[in-house]
C-alpha cells in the first residue's frame, strides 16, 4: 500500500468521524432536545415552566418546592439545610436566610447527620422548642416526627395530614379563621396515595398558606 493509498483512506474515515460526530450532535444535542422541549411544553404546560403558582399575578413559588415561612398565621414547612433557598437581602444588596445567616447560593440536598452527631441533636432540639413555643397546646410527645427531620432534598413542600392537623389550632389563633375553614383547606391540599398504593398522604404546604392568605384578605386571586 503506498502513501498516497493510505492518505486517501486517512481523509475518508476521518470525514466520516467528523460527520457522524456532526450529525449525532445536532440529532442528540439540538433536535431532540427542541422536540422534547416543544411537546413538553404543549402537553405539560404547567410543569414545563416549573410548575409556577401565582398570587395576584406575581409567581410566588413552585408547587413542588418548599417554603420557609415565617408568619405565625402560615403553615411551617418540614426543617431545611438550605433554609428552602428563601432569602432577604439588607440595604446594601447583602443576602442572609430567613433566621439571619449568610445566604450560601441556592443550594439542595441535607446536612446527612449521623443520629449519634451532636450538632443534629442540637438542631432537633432547637426546633421542638421553637415549635412547642409557636404551639402551646401541644405537648413535646405528640409533635410528628417529619417536622423535626428534613427531607434529601431539603426542598420537600410536602408534610404529613398528622403534621398539618396539630398546627390548625395556632394557626386558628393567629389568622382569625376557624379551625373548620383550615380543616377544610388542609383537606383540598392533601393527595393520597399514587394508585392508593404507592407512598403516603401529603399535605402541601405552599397551597394550605395561599388558601389562607385568600380566606384572610391579603390576595385576590391565585393561579397555577
Amino acid at each position: 500500500m503506498n502513501d498516497t493509498t493510505k492518505t486517501n483512506r486517512f481523509s475518508h474515515s476521518l470525514r466520516q468521524a467528523v460527520m457522524v460526530t456532526l450529525v449525532l450532535l445536532f440529532l442528540c444535542g439540538f433536535l431532540f432536545p427542541v422536540v422534547l422541549s416543544g411537546l413538553s411544553a404543549v402537553i405539560f404546560p404547567s410543569q414545563a415552566n416549573g410548575s409556577l403558582v401565582t398570587a395576584d399575578g406575581e409567581a410566588v413559588g413552585a408547587a413542588n418546592v418548599g417554603q420557609d415561612f415565617t408568619e405565625p398565621y402560615f403553615m411551617k414547612c418540614r426543617p431545611s439545610a438550605y433554609n428552602y433557598n428563601t432569602y432577604y437581602e439588607d440595604a446594601d444588596g447583602n443576602q442572609f436566610y430567613n433566621d439571619g445567616s449568610e445566604f450560601a447560593g441556592l443550594s439542595s440536598g441535607s446536612n446527612n447527620y449521623a443520629a449519634s452527631n451532636p450538632a443534629l441533636t442540637e438542631r432537633v432540639e432547637a426546633d421542638i422548642e421553637e415549635f412547642l413555643a409557636a404551639n402551646p397546646g401541644v405537648a413535646r410527645e405528640e409533635i410528628p416526627t417529619d417536622l423535626m427531620t428534613a427531607s434529601g432534598s431539603g426542598l420537600d413542600p410536602h408534610v404529613s395530614p398528622a403534621s398539618a392537623a396539630i398546627q390548625i389550632p395556632a394557626l386558628a389563633e393567629a389568622s382569625g379563621l376557624s379551625e373548620e375553614t383550615l380543616e377544610q383547606i388542609v383537606a383540598d391540599h392533601t393527595t393520597g396515595k399514587l394508585l392508593g398504593i404507592f407512598g403516603e398522604e401529603t399535605v402541601n404546604v405552599l397551597g394550605v398558606n395561599l388558601d389562607i392568605a385568600l380566606e384572610m384578605g391579603l390576595i385576590s386571586e391565585t393561579g397555577r
